[in-house]
């Protein structure tokens, strides 16, 4: 089969992923979610009521009200403010993670697919990389580079590759079995070609369907590390760091740790939802 005809088949394929996704109500329910959280994070300048950062004496640890919808930390200052910009952090970090992550895993399992002599080499790389926990990295980077989002970031990304080069490897292994491949060797194509448009374009779907359930696990990740205090350090507004400070009130004001908690467990879940969704849709093992 050409690689046009491949293409062709793939966006007939792609024309319906929103149509039946739209049909399933939980799936659209978790876009809205992931949608409606991730442009307030944008807008947060526009869509936060107060500053988050503005202290306020007088307002210490109240609970929520109609001034407050989200109640106020131990400083005054407004949850929902501090929430809404946390919540930008908290999903940059996830994204960065698993894009720079998601793109070097990538790279790495599509090599070690092509060309055999590298695959051993990569793979022990792969191997080495998992036996190193996320949390684990970064308390070395943070030890190291001093804690703040970098550290985080780092740890994301060291966390997220060698699963993705698994995944990645294990599909180019399918794609590198078919006519396809050895038709384009035996005519002469050049291994960048080979690389880029007949086995990185047949593998893409896989890798995306996998980042995909691998974002809520990021973010918890990232907030995790954020609650251990190697992530956002104060004042900055973070959820795992937000819900960290809010532990020492969950007696006096559990709604300074539990709100942003919650805020983690729906951005978690809705993106989880999403994500099994989506692999429902584009793999095509699921459809036969």
């Amino acid at each position: 089969m050409s690689v046009d005809a491949l293409e062709s088949r793939g966006a007939f394929a792609r024309s319906g992923v929103l149509r039946r996704l739209a049909r399933d109500r939980v799936a659209a329910l978790a876009a809205l979610v992931l949608l409606g959280i991730g442009l307030a994070a944008i807008f947060a300048p526009v869509v936060a009521p107060y500053d988050p950062y503005a202290t306020d004496l007088t307002q210490v640890m109240q609970p929520p009200s109609a001034e407050h919808w989200f109640g106020t930390d131990n400083t005054g200052r407004d949850i929902l403010s501090r929430v809404i910009y946390g919540a930008r952090n908290t999903l940059m970090l996830g994204l960065v993670g698993v894009l720079i992550g998601g793109a070097l895993g990538g790279v790495m399992g599509i090599l070690a697919a092509f060309y055999p002599t590298a695959d051993g080499w990569i793979m022990r790389l792969v191997d080495i990389m998992l036996a190193f926990p996320a949390i684990l990295i970064g308390l070395a980077v943070a030890a190291v580079a001093g804690a703040g989002l970098g550290a985080v970031v780092i740890a994301l990304v060291v966390a997220t590759v060698p699963d993705v080069a698994r995944v990645a490897r294990g599909a180019a292994v399918g794609v590198m079995g078919q006519d396809f491949m050895e038709a384009g060797r035996a005519v002469g194509v050049s291994d960048r070609t080979l690389i880029w448009r007949y086995l990185t374009l047949n593998c893409i779907s896989t890798i995306f369907v996998f980042l995909t359930l691998r974002f809520g696990q990021i973010i918890l990740v990232g907030s995790a590390l954020g609650f251990l205090g190697m992530g956002a350090q104060p004042p900055t507004a973070e959820l795992g760091m937000m819900a960290a400070q809010g532990r020492d009130y969950l007696f006096m004001a559990p709604h300074i740790a539990t709100i942003p908690s919650c805020a983690i467990f729906v951005i978690v879940l809705a993106a989880n939802l999403l994500g099994d969704s989506l692999r429902d849709v584009l793999d095509p093992r699921l459809q036969q």
